[in-house]
């Protein structure tokens, strides 16, 4: 008997042996790529932001030099680029997580055909490559009166002259804001929709029973803490987008952007990167990005993840 027990538990930890080696086989293609393309490239970068780098000669280690340069000599950092990304990522980051939920929950209470137009009419914008976009917010914005905007403004009196808008400080970030929330519909909107879709019903009759009596305490008491998955998906998602978008500023104006008005992070990477060759200095503007987005998302995680 007791050699038949020993048989046995040697054929489940060779059966369990075995299947643990297929699953290493099947997560090995993704770990491959994780490493060469994001692992790899962040240790890097990581590197690199302790050197001194012009991409021609060797990097030369200066420690925290640029870290220290950052925070103490780049007064374009700290003026201009800074605040510049705080309010964008509030903005289109926060304001476009609470409008990608309203929406979602509007189109929740359509029926199928009618939910399934206006889907897919607020998430075209971010099937738009950003060169077609900047085309089209170009067109809107030029700066004489044939452009739409100037030409709408002067028709109904409230403009005399046009504005040259994309050369214009006071009216560049708002913009660029604007468009941002205009193309922040994106796959956490989709995320945040079939989540409320797929909510059961029955939860909301049982809730009518205990005394729910409105749709904005179905939506916080029995919808939201429903969806926390999808909802941390779409606020992590939204968050690493509202940092990382950098485009439409250089598009439509360039890099740098006119009296830094609507210069961001990734545009000051891009332009000590690409522009100016500090390649060091750059990499530790992108590691400083890297740590915020880190901490935000930490915030989006402690905030919508599951209790045990």
């Amino acid at each position: 008997m007791a050699k038949n027990g020993i048989v046995k538990s040697n054929k489940h930890v060779g059966r369990r042996s075995h299947s643990n080696k297929n699953g290493y086989v099947f997560v090995a293609p993704y770990a491959i790529l994780f490493s060469i393309f994001i692992l790899a490239p962040v240790v890097i970068a990581i590197g690199l932001s302790f050197t001194n780098f012009n991409t021609i000669e060797t990097p030369k280690f200066v420690g925290l030099l640029n870290y220290i340069n950052l925070i103490t000599s780049d007064d374009t950092f700290m003026k201009y680029v800074l605040p510049n990304t705080v309010k964008y990522a509030l903005i289109v980051g926060v304001g476009g997580y609470v409008l990608s939920f309203l929406l979602a929950w509007a189109l929740a209470n359509l029926t199928k055909g009618p939910r399934t137009i206006f889907a897919l009419i607020l998430y075209s914008p971010t099937m738009t490559t950003g060169i077609a976009m900047s085309v089209l917010w170009k067109i809107m914005f030029t700066g004489d009166q044939t452009g739409y905007i100037n030409s709408w403004l002067m028709n109904i009196g409230v403009i005399d002259e046009p504005i040259i808008w994309l050369t214009n400080s006071t009216f560049l970030l708002p913009i660029v804001i604007g468009i941002g929330l205009w193309s922040s519909m994106g796959v956490g909107f989709l995320a945040i929709l079939a989540g409320l879709i797929n909510v059961d019903e029955e939860i909301y009759e049982a809730a009518a029973i205990d005394g729910v009596k409105n749709r904005f305490q179905e939506m916080i008491y029995i919808t939201i803490p429903s969806m926390k998955p999808q909802m941390l998906f779409a606020a992590v998602l939204q968050i690493v987008g509202a940092f990382q978008n950098g485009t439409i500023s250089t598009l439509l104006a360039g890099n740098p952007t006119p009296g830094y008005a609507a210069q961001l992070i990734v545009n000051h990477i891009e332009d000590y990167g690409f522009i100016r060759y500090e390649m060091g200095y750059a990499a530790a503007i992108s590691v400083v990005l890297l740590l915020i987005v880190q901490i935000f998302s930490g915030v989006a995680t402690k905030l919508f993840s599951e209790k045990d």
